[in-house]
């Protein structure tokens, strides 16, 4: 073998080993959470990408139906990693010290709520008396009951809340037990689909939502170099959601189809499409979380405001970038 040949070899085959990382992030295991709507989609992404392994990280997957389940068992010490909106965040970081470590999408275009097709209902305020399936205890829960219904005018006590997993709701939509949904993609394309349900109103319109990677305090102590190489992973993740929309697509459809949902690969896409990945810490994180703080202490859902210089830790992002 020739030394150039030899020392491209013996490179690659550090590469792969681990060798050549920083020493405490190589060898460590990340408990990864995710929901299995569309917004755990990048993350199922990152998880079958192969961008962890080359960055010397290993992952256990931990999916559950929505974002506040992956917060439970954050808060519960049942897993070090996780995706959800900043409600689901701050609570979690009044339950358990949580911190967030990067925004890594915004998916206000995935959220809407919609009813029932020949409810004809052309706004939330056209919704009143009606039962409305909602996930309590989920971000966009808290922000339709604490935000959008009362802008509408409907009081608590002017609609009933059907609580439900949002992957049960179109079922309960087709079976006409509920009237309207507050759901997320890719069901709601389902619905849409099928024909059993209406626009209602788009989150993207007063909320951008967001969706933070949380960690666990002890997760990020004991590991900080991991947590730098756990991020340069995402970033390049991000770069296949960007240039190789395909490749993400299929992927992740491939996960659905799994399930059993039927839905063809348009609409699908169009569902994909709707999710804004770009892992990141900008500049407006502060002061849109400051809001949504405000509007859970109002509704006593906090009992203080957080310390953000403990619950927000841009350092490491800033690190991964540069």
């Amino acid at each position: 073998m020739k030394r150039r040949q030899f020392l491209t070899a013996s490179g690659a085959a550090a590469l792969a080993s681990g060798i050549g990382l920083p020493a405490r992030a190589q060898q460590v295991t990340v408990r990864q959470g995710y929901q299995t709507n569309m917004w755990g989609m990048p993350t199922y992404y990152l998880l079958r990408s192969g961008a962890l392994e080359k960055h010397g990280i290993k992952a256990e997957e931990f999916a559950v139906p929505s974002g506040n389940l992956t917060m439970q068992q954050m808060v519960g010490r049942q897993v070090d990693l996780g995706t959800y909106a900043g409600p689901s965040f701050i609570i979690g970081h009044a339950r358990g010290q949580l911190v967030a470590i990067a925004q890594i999408e915004e998916v206000g275009k995935t959220v809407r709520v919609m009813a029932r097709k020949d409810l004809n209902a052309k706004g939330v305020a056209d919704l009143r008396g009606k039962k409305i399936a909602n996930q309590t205890g989920s971000s966009i829960a808290n922000v339709f009951v604490d935000q959008i219904a009362p802008k509408a005018g409907l009081k608590k006590t002017d609609w009933q809340e059907v609580r439900m997993n949002v992957t049960d709701m179109v079922a309960a939509m087709a079976a006409k037990t509920i009237d309207a949904m507050v759901n997320v993609e890719p069901y709601n394309v389902i619905a849409e689909a099928e024909g059993l349900a209406t626009t209602v109103m788009n989150y993207w319109d007063v909320d951008r939502m967001p969706v933070f990677m949380a960690a666990t305090p002890e997760f990020v102590d004991k590991n900080p170099d991991a947590v730098v190489a756990y991020l340069k992973a995402w970033l390049a993740v991000a770069d296949d959601f960007k240039r190789n929309h395909k490749k993400v697509s299929d992927t992740i459809y491939a996960f659905y189809t799994s399930k059993g949902y039927k839905m063809t690969p348009e609409t699908f896409g169009k569902a994909v499409s709707l999710v804004e990945v770009n892992p990141g810490f900008p500049q407006a994180v502060n002061g849109y979380m400051k809001e949504q703080a405000e509007v859970l202490l109002r509704e006593k859902k906090i009992k203080e405001m957080p310390d953000w210089s403990k619950a927000l830790r841009p350092e490491f992002m800033q690190k991964a970038a540069g």
